[in-house]
């Protein structure tokens, strides 16, 4: 059985429900403050505390280490808990109270790479619990005729937060410093638990059963999924490349091709519009050429533009162009990547298992990101960066392999599991 990939008028439709609302005001304000510390974090590694290559991938492996460990017992044990709402809301309080204490260390003179990792790390597995119960409670809120629609709105905050929150980390970083700029993401998080805390859904009922067989559950629906078992593995090998990119772009870009730190946020800003594009057209894409096909668009949408970054060479005034054409278009691929594959993911899973599901292709999509930022963190020490660069930008391709020869191929409308 199938179902439609939204309706004309849908996303305004949504808008208007109070409980969707505040969910979506929620994501939003914390998506702005997540940009933020995406640049804020690594600049006050590279700025204040001398990190090298080797120091950024450890870095941002900290951040995503709790993906491949906890995530799969944290989806087993977020399906058990019966008011998912206040897991995100206790999940957004301790991350801000977290990055509190990161202007409190520095100021302080206590700020040191192994408490940054530390801070990183214990972040990463607030992160990961709000993201799994949030898996269940968008199913809770939105009809699944609507779940396009409904991405597309999430992911359209997504794309202004790329906008709005890089540009904004970059001048805060060097106007007033990075441990300054983690400030604005705390306020975010606090306004999230706020808008969370007054959405007035009832959640789904609570999961009974052992917290293991639930995970085993998950792992064997997975597996027995071809269309979730090819999004998962496509996913994991353009996650992989792409972290060892992310691992050493902030250090290349200031280091190498000499962008200051407002620059650069002006370019991950100014490119991040092709996000906005992309929130836009997923949903028309879907309805001319399929769910699945969009989706398959979107894998080589979102990597073959950055291929750019470690070919651009000249005056600061091509580099700093090629790097914004590079951004808008790798921005507008991960949209309409994410906005399909997360409705065809959520379509194809029942929602007993929504968050058991989710923590296990965050054990292995996000779980491959520590991994990648270390080999990057590596490659980088030992091949140098730029070269490290090439091998990811051309790598992240080899996703596509995994999706082209699978269901969604032909998947025009969303999958019923």
């Amino acid at each position: 059985m199938t179902a439609t990939v939204g309706v004309p008028g849908g996303p305004v439709r949504l808008l208007r429900e109070t409980a969707f609302r505040r969910y979506w005001s929620a994501q939003t304000v914390s998506l702005v403050g997540d940009q933020i510390t995406l640049i804020a974090v690594p600049l006050l590694a590279v700025l204040a505390v001398g990190a090298g290559p080797a120091q950024m991938g450890y870095l941002t492996a900290a951040a995503l280490l709790p993906n491949l460990f906890l995530s799969l017992p944290a989806g087993a044990w977020a399906d058990r808990r019966r008011d998912k709402r206040q897991v995100m809301v206790v999940a957004d309080v301790s991350r801000a109270v977290l990055l509190l204490a990161v202007p409190v260390l520095w100021w302080t003179g206590g700020l040191t790479l192994p408490l940054l990792y530390a801070v990183s790390f214990l972040v990463g597995v607030f992160s990961l619990l709000f993201e799994v119960a949030h898996a269940s409670l968008f199913a809770t809120l939105v009809r699944r005729d609507d779940y396009v629609d409904a991405n597309s709105l999430l992911n359209g905050s997504r794309a202004a937060s790329f906008v709005a929150g890089p540009s904004l980390g970059g001048l805060l970083v060097q106007g007033l410093t990075a441990p300054v700029a983690l400030i604005a993401d705390v306020l975010t998080y606090l306004a999230s638990a706020a808008f969370l805390s007054r959405v007035r859904l009832p959640d789904a009922p609570a999961e009974t059963g052992e917290e293991i067989r639930g995970m085993v559950a998950g792992i064997r629906y997975v597996a027995r999924s071809a269309v979730l078992r090819a999004v998962l593995l496509g996913a994991t090998t353009l996650n992989l490349f792409n972290y060892m990119f992310a691992a050493l772009f902030v250090l290349y870009v200031t280091t190498s091709l000499h962008l200051s730190p407002g620059s650069l946020g002006l370019v991950i800003g100014l490119g991040s519009v092709g996000g906005l594009l992309g929130a836009v057209l997923a949903g028309p894409l879907t309805r001319r050429i399929g769910i699945g096909p969009t989706a398959i668009l979107g894998f080589l949408l979102f990597p073959a533009p950055l291929i750019l970054v470690p070919l651009v060479s000249g005056p600061a005034w091509l580099i700093f162009t090629v790097l914004v054409v590079a951004e808008f278009f790798a921005a507008l691929g991960v949209l309409v990547l994410d906005i399909a594959v997360g409705s065809v993911q959520t379509a194809a899973t029942p929602p007993s298992l929504l968050a058991t599901v989710s923590g296990f292709k965050r054990t292995v999509n996000y779980g491959i990101r520590p991994i990648g930022a270390l080999i990057g963190g590596a490659l980088g020490t030992a091949l140098g960066v730029r070269p490290t660069l090439w091998i990811a930008t051309v790598g992240a391709l080899l996703g596509v392999f995994w999706v082209i020869f699978s269901p969604l191929r032909t998947m025009r409308v969303l999958p019923r599991f």
